[in-house]
């Protein structure tokens, strides 16, 4: 097996937004804002190989949302999915599975692209299977005022009319060698995949834990629709985590792709952080 990280580009996002009720004099050490109160995120995804699966988690904004849609995102930075699958030395075509840990813009926009030649939508990866779980699919075709504007229907109903769509509804290694786990209080039924290499396990964290910064229990985004259940869910995480000394990749965090967890006297904490590679090697 081996794992490649895959930058699609950076994005910019309020900092109050992404930290809740902690004061910016206290995130703002550890994720610093520009003067616009504006926090620079990555949208890494991750590349499993696994004899001939191929297994993309998550796949970024993508590219056919207009201009005047991106401007409010200020995407920055040189990577695109293209660009990162091609370096890994992969195509699209290659793709054989794509695990959608939720369906929020920013982590499924490139399941799809516009057609070339007329008007409407296709597969970006048109041999893949697309996998998330049947609880977010139902939460997102059928949105809450507060998650409406994440939730795009041109990256989500393509994908079902494709026929690829297979909707998971229990935890369980549904793909070998990863587990689907489930959590909910960012979004219903997120999934956070566990990839099991070399006698260790490396956890895609999506939206359960942004960052580094995000570790202190309290340190929950305000676009979590149920901040409490959050917490339910990163106790539950953490607990195995510390014991089992799991591997955490991050998806938005701009410095560090990964790292481990200890228990300190102030709770969970960072143990080690650094490049995925230093810690499967």
């Amino acid at each position: 097996m081996q794992l490649f990280p895959i930058e699609t580009g950076n994005f910019k996002l309020d900092g109050g937004a992404m930290f809740g009720v902690v004061p910016k004099v206290l995130w703002n050490k550890s994720y610093p804002a520009d003067e616009n109160n504006l926090c620079n995120w990555s949208m890494r995804c991750l590349l499993v190989v696994d004899g001939k699966r191929k297994i993309l988690i998550d796949n970024g904004i993508g590219e056919k949302q207009d201009e005047k849609w991106l401007k409010h995102y200020y995407l920055n930075g040189d990577d695109t999915l293209e660009k990162s699958l091609n370096k890994a030395g992969f195509s699209f075509a290659e793709i054989t599975d794509v695990i959608l840990t939720h369906m929020h813009f920013d982590h499924c926009g490139g399941s799809i692209k516009k057609k070339s030649e007329e008007d409407g939508f296709e597969l970006a990866f048109p041999n893949a299977t697309y996998w998330t779980s049947k609880q977010q699919y139902d939460w997102a075709t059928k949105p809450n005022r507060r998650e409406k504007a994440s939730f795009l229907k041109e990256n989500i109903f393509p994908i079902e009319e494709s026929g690829r769509l297979n909707l998971i509804e229990t935890e369980g290694e549904h793909i070998p060698n990863i587990d689907f786990k489930l959590y909910s209080g960012h979004t219903d039924g997120q999934v956070i995949p566990q990839i099991k290499i070399n006698g260790k396990t490396v956890c895609f964290m999506a939206d359960l834990m942004p960052s580094t910064a995000h570790i202190p229990m309290p340190w929950v985004m305000a676009y979590d629709t149920r901040p409490l259940l959050t917490l339910k869910d990163r106790e539950r995480f953490y607990t195995e985590a510390v014991e089992n000394n799991y591997i955490l990749f991050f998806e938005h965090d701009i410095y560090n792709e990964a790292c481990t967890l200890h228990e300190t006297e102030k709770g969970v904490r960072v143990n080690k952080a650094g490049n995925l590679a230093e810690f499967i090697a």
